[in-house]
């Protein structure tokens, strides 16, 4: 069988042309810079106890202690789980530096989507750009939210071996969506897996009505028989990490605790899931919308630069400030106005892709545009979240898993994905010779029409709807004045109106271009040509607001992590263990002391469920008898502006033993008994553990004795002597999924104390415990892990000779064969 060159050779260049375009974009990684990267910066925090105890023993570790007082360490790093084939194609596909590497993913990603939509490479590599560079695209990378690039860049190839399956072919769909919705597990952030399963469904229902309504139900049927078998080896590809996971979610704030009161002391209700507040903080407000057309119609990022020429430099001066004060506060002037608490940059899908995607919608039919529409359309009224209440209580009510994500407003990935392959699918009609030209020029003036009427709307009446008032308005009013937050709000609107003709003035250029094509002044090459320059200057005109050169600093200086201050320095000269609690800042999300010490905080979007909640009745107000009962022995603030390290020598130590059981029959009862006994002589039990402790009272000795003998982050060690039966509490996280414990080599099991805490009870006279972490999950999803591998390796050879005999059998027989 001949090779045909002729027709790889443009995707290959178009593949080359990928990475240039990526490297161009983040030129300083080809001169050694990093870039700085704050979610980086907290994972390497989070993930140090994990490097140094591999670069000690030269295995893993699947426990750490250094933030939250322990958890799994498949919870911070994927990367520690056993290797499988994924990583493979990890370590092969990311050839570029970060984050050009996640960048060029982009593109790969929606470039292979156009291509099963059929759309011409060139004009699918124009959709690819448009994608890859919208401002949520770019800005996740900013900020490190690497997981979430991987997760999204695999989220278009997806939906390509969806769509390829319902074209009935099905082998190759099938391995399609296998492979890609594998490395999109891979990358472990299943919000955006759910999003895309959003959209898959949405994708099923619209051709479900199309089957029902052909009467082709039995062609759907197949196709949804190899989705169900794709979706399964992908799974089972990466069921180590999911069921790890979901293992790990029910102890996590994510999952139900069975706690019923507030630390005010109201009543709720137990609930699996976060508090409806909570996932709804970032609520994408109603306005907010527009910032998807016109990049600050609500003030940008939280913060901005505003310029000596600013009302709000002007109005700096008239209270007495000097130029410089007044123009370092301006770095980062306040000049947001919209519902969320923070934000990086506005989610700027571009005006050239809406006026494309309104065009689009003009000239395109069929189920495409009906599925495309659905998603768009609920993807954005769930964004809204408390803005839009009765869907968002309805979905965190009933919508399976809704209630374990948190920023709803990400939701808004499915119309940064899918408004630009509309767009482009859009121009493709255009370019056809399918439909009439009527139709395309009142295609192109309802589009005009439509998107410079939003502009000149809001141009004219911007100030008929909204007073551009700011979250922190008050607090700065309070301490500026009110005449600078009337200077602000005139810069607010200033910004508006400048981004707004910004806009119209891409739509007019797009206008112009597609009027010059119908009118035949131009060829479709150029009109290709034009509209890939309009979308890069438009998006990248953007995108170097948030993430540019200045971003970037050389390795030596930006590895994204901490340095020591006195206070660390002064602690880490105590080599016994212990944790910190560092109070410079909110401890609970911040992974700064964990980078140095055993924190009692740390950063992680899935905290472990209790420990939060313990904080938030006790450690947050300073409870003595609970930090002592973590082990705290050091705590960092802040004295006359410097950090200094406070010793506690109440801390308990690593264990102790108690003279008596509090046994209480629910969670609320562990948790208000807490504040009201001792903890180094009563442990508070729940009931379920009685079992594994005989009895309630004891009699101490003052001989008996307890001490950590041997500490690693998955084996730790202690010897004790004692002359009556007691009970241990270890200041130590209890999770029973993986921790196996014996006393000099016969297995114990722990119970769970003082809400959080390990507690075993110990046979009388001289002898050890060990607790190991050793989780059965990691071993039996190997062996999935490695079938699934497997299949999805013998699925693709199968292919490839199924399509070599194939073609051999459509290939006409010679004359010399006959």
């Amino acid at each position: 069988m001949r090779f045909d060159y002729k027709k790889i050779l443009p995707h290959i260049l178009v593949l080359i042309g990928f990475i240039v375009v990526a490297l161009i974009y983040f030129k300083p990684v080809m001169d050694g810079e990093v870039l700085q990267q704050s979610d980086v910066s907290q994972y390497k925090s989070m993930s140090r106890e994990l490097r140094d105890f591999h670069q000690q023993h030269n295995e893993r570790t699947y426990w750490i202690d250094n933030a939250f007082g322990g958890m799994p360490t498949y919870i911070i790093s994927k990367g520690n789980l056993p290797q499988t084939f994924l990583d493979t194609i990890s370590a092969t596909i990311n050839f570029l530096p970060n984050p050009a590497n996640y960048l060029f993913l982009y593109l790969i990603g929606l470039y292979i989507l156009l291509l099963v939509l059929k759309v011409d490479y060139k004009l699918a590599a124009v959709g690819a750009l448009a994608f890859g560079f919208s401002t949520y695209m770019i800005i996740i990378l900013g900020v490190g939210h690497l997981t979430k690039a991987h997760a999204l860049a695999f989220m278009p190839i997806v939906i390509a071996g969806i769509l390829v399956i319902f074209q009935k072919k099905y082998i190759w769909g099938g391995i399609l969506l296998a492979l890609s919705l594998g490395m999109e597990l891979y990358s472990a952030h299943y919000q955006i897996v759910y999003y895309t399963l959003y959209v898959a469904i949405i994708i099923g229902l619209v051709y479900l009505y199309e089957a029902i309504k052909e009467k082709k139900l039995l062609d759907f049927s197949k196709a949804i028989g190899v989705m169900v078998i794709a979706v399964l080896l992908a799974v089972g590809a990466n069921i180590t990490g999911v069921l790890a996971t979901q293992q790990y979610t029910q102890w996590s704030t994510r999952g139900d605790s069975g706690l019923t009161i507030s630390p005010d002391g109201s009543k709720g209700s137990a609930k699996p899931g976060m508090s409806y507040d909570y996932i709804m903080q970032y609520s994408y407000g109603i306005g907010e919308t527009m910032d998807l057309f016109i990049p600050r119609f609500m003030g940008g990022a939280s913060t901005e630069t505003l310029g000596a020429d600013s009302h709000a430099y002007k109005a700096l001066q008239n209270v007495g400030a000097a130029p410089a004060q007044a123009e370092k506060f301006l770095k980062n002037a306040p000049t947001y106005w919209g519902d969320q608490p923070i934000v990086a940059a506005p989610a700027y899908i571009g005006a050239v892709i809406i006026f494309l995607f309104i065009l689009a919608l003009f000239l395109i039919g069929g189920r495409f545009k009906k599925w495309v529409a659905i998603a768009c359309t609920l993807a954005i009224l769930l964004s809204w979240g408390k803005n839009f209440g009765i869907l968002a209580h309805f979905f965190v009510d009933y919508v399976p898993l809704y209630d374990k994500f948190r920023t709803v407003s990400m939701i808004q990935v499915i119309p940064e994905l899918l408004l630009p392959v509309f767009g482009i699918f859009g121009l493709k009609k255009l370019f056809s010779n399918k439909i009439g030209i009527e139709k395309k020029f009142h295609a192109l003036k309802w589009a005009t029409i439509i998107t410079a009427g939003v502009c000149i709307f809001f141009l004219l009446t911007k100030t008929w709807f909204f007073n551009f008032t700011g979250l922190y308005d008050a607090q700065l009013k309070q301490n500026i004045g009110a005449n600078f937050i009337k200077a602000l709000k005139q810069d607010r609107i200033d910004m508006l109106n400048s981004d707004t003709i910004r806009s119209l003035i891409f739509v007019l250029l797009s206008a112009i271009t597609i009027f010059a094509f119908l009118k035949e002044k131009i060829n479709k090459k150029w009109a290709i040509g034009i509209f890939a320059i309009l979308i890069l200057v438009d998006l990248v005109g953007v995108d170097n607001d948030y993430v540019n050169y200045d971003s970037f600093s050389p390795k030596v200086s930006g590895q994204g992590t901490f340095q020591p201050n006195s206070a660390d320095l002064a602690i880490m000269e105590d080599t016994t263990h212990y944790r910190v609690l560092d109070l410079l800042g909110n401890p609970m999300n911040s992974s700064r002391a964990s980078y140095f010490h055993n924190s009692i905080g740390g950063y992680s979007a899935a905290k472990p469920g209790r420990y939060q909640e313990l904080y938030d009745f006790y450690i947050s107000k300073g409870n003595r008898q609970v930090l002592n009962m973590l082990n705290t022995k050091y705590f960092i603030v802040n004295q006359q502006g410097k950090p200094v390290a406070q010793r506690n020598t109440g801390a308990f130590g690593n264990a102790w033993l108690v003279d008596s059981v509090a046994f209480v029959p629910t969670v609320n009862k562990e948790m208000r008994t807490l504040g009201n006994i001792n903890p180094r002589h009563t442990a508070v039990v729940n009931k379920k553990f009685k079992d594994l402790i005989p009895k309630n009272n004891f009699s101490p000795d003052s001989t008996d004795t307890i001490s950590l003998v041997h500490y690693q982050a998955n084996k730790v060690v202690y010897s004790y002597e004692t002359q009556e039966d007691r009970l241990a509490v270890f200041s130590e996280i209890y999770y029973p999924h993986g921790w196996q414990i014996d006393i000099d080599g016969q297995d114990v099991e722990m119970a769970q104390a003082d809400y959080v805490l390990r507690a075993v009870y110990l046979p009388k006279g001289q002898h050890t415990i060990t607790f190991k972490f050793k989780p059965a999950i990691i071993k039996e999803g190997n062996i999935i892990s490695a079938a699934s591998g497997i299949l999805i390796l013998l699925a693709i050879i199968g292919g490839i000779f199924f399509n070599i005999k194939k073609k051999k059998e459509e290939r006409p027989e010679s004359p010399e064969a006959k």
